[in-house]
């Protein structure tokens, strides 16, 4: 005998049957409404990316503020050796004598050489593999977020011409990787979206 209540919700399972189990390997049957988390990666593996902790970057390590700065310091050092040259140079003068016009070349020349050097190694080289001679020494690489490469030397000096702003309101921008989860500059690494990686 069947009940007079009207036409069964098609949905509900009828008397007697047991409603689909999902079969073994923990998919549910072709046409059942998967449950909210049922065989679905975590939230934070979405996509395939697990955020990274703070010091890491694509799960990579950052390199740190005192490293940064001695590869900086290294640089400056190379750099400078022609430009010390041109002072000694002119420290040999008497106080009120005016250098001889072929000193004046020679120390004009040195100075140039200086910022060659800086051109070369911060620019150049470190455009086309990631490394300074400071960085090669403390093994350091810059790339770029997008994709983990060099940037390229014309980059490479835009980004050195922003260390001018990071050098403003008493070197904040140079002082920001201490703090920051990226370990970025303020104004040459996040204009650039650069990173200074970590390879000890």
């Amino acid at each position: 005998m069947t009940q007079g209540y009207g036409p069964q919700d098609p949905n509900q399972p009828g008397y007697g049957q047991q409603p689909p189990q999902a079969p073994y390997g923990g998919q549910p049957p072709y046409g059942t409404p998967a449950q909210p988390g049922y065989g679905q990666p975590p939230a934070a593996a979405a996509g395939g990316y697990v955020a990274d902790q703070p010091g890491y970057y694509m799960s990579r390590k950052l390199a740190n503020w005192p490293q940064r700065v001695g590869a900086y310091l290294i640089d400056n050092l190379i750099a400078s050796i022609p430009a010390f040259l041109a002072v000694l140079l002119f420290s040999g003068t008497d106080p009120g004598e005016s250098p001889s016009a072929g000193a004046g070349l020679v120390a004009f020349l040195l100075y140039l050489t200086s910022l060659g050097i800086w051109i070369y190694n911060r620019s150049i080289l470190a455009g086309r593999t990631g490394q300074s001679w400071g960085k090669q020494v403390l093994n350091l690489r810059l790339v770029r977020m997008a994709d983990g490469q060099p940037m390229g030397g014309g980059m490479a000096f835009v980004r050195d011409l922003l260390h001018l702003l990071d050098a403003l309101l008493c070197y904040l921008g140079f002082l920001w990787p201490i703090w920051d989860a990226r370990r970025q500059c303020l104004f040459s690494d996040k204009i650039m979206n650069t990173v200074v990686l970590s390879e000890v």
